[in-house]
């Protein structure tokens, strides 16, 4: 998933908890999958920021020289723009884009 290209909103939005848990049947189980996807996106996400930032990092150490770094000023602004990573895992847990299975649910029904 493409979290750029993600229709999340990038302001907080009230949602119905029920009509969430639907599908699971336990509002906690619902979170706890929402939390986890974010926690994923979070980690994709900085993994992905510290790529782009480190082809513009310096390796002099010149106490001198403190300059800023114009491209990297702006890739930090526009990875501060981006919808939060749990509001982007509750957009696509509500698209259904998000794979989720409970061991224990499934060791019960066997």
């Amino acid at each position: 998933m493409d979290y750029r290209k993600s229709n999340a909103p990038s302001n907080t939005v009230t949602r119905d908890m029920m009509k969430l848990s639907a599908d699971t049947g336990n509002v906690y189980e619902t979170v706890m999958i929402i939390g986890k996807r974010a926690n994923q996106i979070s980690v994709e996400m900085k993994q992905d920021l510290e790529k782009k930032l480190q082809e513009f990092a310096s390796y002099n150490d010149n106490l001198e020289e403190v300059f800023e770094n114009r491209e990297q000023i702006e890739i930090s602004r526009y990875y501060e723009k981006l919808p939060k990573p749990t509001l982007i895992a509750a957009q696509e847990y509500e698209e259904g884009k998000v794979y989720y299975k409970n061991p224990a649910k499934e060791k019960n029904n066997f």
